[in-house]
């Protein structure tokens, strides 16, 4: 929003973003609008411009604009979105946080305990399919009593992934993992709670059944100590329009 404050609208220019990101989150892609009313006589700017101008004054920040679109005047970038997709990167192999790749650091989790049992993961994610009460999966919030805790999961997806210059270190015993997780909206902390119970699933510290448990008791008390995942390893994939 500062940088746009340099291309000299005739009215400030406020974005609205689609979705917010908790500290220590990463977004590949997000998305946002943003109303540019020029002086009199003065064209309007082309989407190459737009992009061009906003990455000359970003230059120093750790974000890019990867395209910009002309939309009509009823487009909002989050009430308009259909879905929202995530993506958590899980790093298998590591007995200690120090065994992370440094190129890996703060853009994957590696818990602790062994290997994962994937299947019985993979089994548990299919209880968090469809449209729940997912209390059980929300962190408090000050906020937290004004919104629905009903939401509508898509797709919860748990596949292999390549990890960054994976290739340069085959000689040790790593293994990346991604879970994808698509829903229409999320509750706070929602995707890393969800990611911390399939994990715990993974560890056999809880069995499948228990996550569809842990859905029906709607209660954010009821979710076990200490076992949300960390922001570090979450990353916003994609908003769908």
């Amino acid at each position: 929003q500062k940088a746009a404050q340099n291309l000299r609208a005739s009215v400030p220019i406020k974005f609205h973003v689609s979705s917010r990101t908790d500290t220590g989150v990463h977004a590949l892609c997000n998305a946002a609008h943003l109303d540019i009313q020029r002086g009199p006589g003065k064209p309007h700017f082309s989407e190459e411009q737009l992009l061009f101008s906003l990455n000359y004054h970003l230059r120093p920040e750790a974000i890019r604009i990867l395209s910009a679109h002309r939309v009509p005047s009823s487009f909002h970038a989050r009430f308009s979105a259909l879905s929202r997709t995530y993506i958590y990167r899980l790093l298998l192999g590591c007995s200690h946080h120090s065994q992370v790749p440094v190129f890996e650091r703060d853009l994957c989790w590696a818990p602790a305990g062994g290997p994962l049992n994937v299947p019985a993961m993979q089994e548990a994610a299919q209880f968090l399919l469809g449209t729940h009460d997912f209390s059980t999966f929300r962190s408090l919030s000050s906020d937290a009593e004004l919104k629905s805790p009903v939401r509508t999961i898509l797709q919860v997806d748990i596949q292999p992934s390549p990890g960054f210059l994976s290739h340069h270190y085959e000689h040790r015993p790593l293994e990346f993992w991604e879970v994808k997780v698509r829903g229409t909206s999320f509750l706070y902390r929602q995707v890393r709670r969800m990611v911390g119970a399939l994990v715990a699933v993974g560890q056999g510290r809880l069995a499948p059944h228990h996550v569809k448990e842990l859905l029906e008791v709607k209660d954010a008390m009821a979710f076990p100590p200490n076992a949300m995942a960390p922001p570090s390893g979450l990353f916003l994939k994609s908003v769908e329009y």
